[in-house]
């Protein structure tokens, strides 16, 4: 199953921001609103070449200038659009949700690593543990920043320079795993297909673009949590600051920057995370069973 395009990136120019995307078969595709040609068209070897040309004052050329009919995305299935390195979450990043959760709000990011074999495209499926090791299972979406460039000690205004793009996620958590013991909460979060990431980076990204971004998880069909990246208890630029003076960042690592909150998923449920701007990235449910 594809991403679902509906709601597409708006930019100053008739194609919006550009799309740095790959097939399931994994051809690496450069595109915007009106559609994907081959990143080669683009005289650009791979996604990896893509996601460090897409950071600071370099830009990537535009879809309408390259010789090559574009395919609209709706005729495209996505697979993950790039090779993730680190993965980071974030949790109660929306001061909204940790009141919803009563909980108590971080003074600091409260990040987490998810291993990659959590990894699943776009359109999954997440796949269900069996229901005696977790029966209540929830799914999130988050708004994604992809790296582009090998980084330490990253300045807030250097956020620009050193992230590539922006990437919808879908982040599923065993909760009762984790209600057992907080301490559980990597392997609450490491099933495989527990992070959907996808259908492809939007590029450039700026602070003041991301500013009044809304994300929204949907579950079939119904809004069942919204909010804008202005409510972020630590923005996007503080996240990468922070989290390159803990590491070296290098291309391809992602943070998944928090949710604004999460439903329980059952068995033949479809997942929704909707940025506006950005992109929509859909997965179906299965049983584990």
């Amino acid at each position: 199953m594809a991403g679902d395009a509906s709601r597409s990136a708006s930019g100053a120019d008739g194609g919006g921001p550009t799309r740095i995307a790959r097939t399931v078969e994994g051809r690496p595709l450069l595109g915007d609103r009106n559609g994907f040609v081959p990143l080669a068209a683009a005289g650009i070897d791979g996604v990896d070449d893509a996601l460090g040309a897409a950071c600071g004052t370099s830009t990537l050329p535009s879809v309408g200038d390259l010789p090559a009919s574009p395919v609209p995305a709706e005729q495209l299935s996505f697979g993950v659009p790039f090779d993730p390195g680190k993965l980071w979450g974030i949790g109660l990043n929306y001061a909204d949700h940790a009141a919803d959760l009563d909980a108590v709000r971080p003074a600091e990011p409260a990040s987490f690593m998810q291993p990659a074999t959590t990894l699943t495209a776009p359109g999954g499926p997440i796949r269900l543990p069996p229901t005696e090791e977790a029966a209540r299972v929830t799914a999130e979406a988050e708004l994604g920043l992809v790296i582009g460039r090998t980084c330490t000690g990253v300045d807030e205004a250097e956020f620009g320079d050193v992230v590539a793009g922006v990437v919808p996620v879908i982040d599923v958590t065993a909760e009762d795993v984790l209600q057992r013991n907080p301490r559980f909460l990597t392997r609450a979060k490491s099933y495989d297909t527990f992070l959907v990431v996808g259908p492809w980076v939007s590029t450039p990204v700026t602070v003041d673009r991301l500013a009044g971004t809304t994300v929204r998880t949907v579950i079939n069909g119904e809004t069942v949590a919204e909010n804008t990246v202005g409510r972020m208890l630590f923005s996007p630029e503080e996240l990468v600051g922070v989290h390159s003076r803990v590491m070296t960042l290098e291309r391809g690592d992602l943070i998944s920057t928090g949710t604004p909150g999460a439903g329980v998923i059952e068995a033949g449920d479809t997942v929704r995370a909707e940025i506006d701007g950005v992109g929509v990235l859909a997965a179906d449910v299965v049983g584990g069973d």
